[in-house]
């Protein structure tokens, strides 16, 4: 595995809960950072159709002029 060397800051708690969880698993700081990140990358991804499904017919009113209104300077309704 290639690996990048990355400097980062914990609270004092961050860091005494990691070094607990690290003794108790048995596992290396680094690798249980290294986890915590794929962690936090994988459930970070944007659902597309859920964000729609989620938003759809929020608006229901909403009145949006022509096209041809677009670049007109006059104030909005």
């Amino acid at each position: 595995m290639s690996a990048t060397r990355t400097q980062i800051y914990l609270t004092s708690e961050q860091r005494r809960n990691l070094d607990e969880r690290c003794l108790r698993e048995g596992i290396s700081l680094a690798e249980a950072v290294r986890e915590a990140v794929d962690l936090y990358l994988a459930s970070t991804q944007p659902d597309a159709e859920a964000a729609l499904d989620a938003t759809f017919g929020a608006l229901p009113d909403l009145e949006v002029p022509p096209r041809d209104d677009w670049d007109d300077e006059r104030p909005a309704r």
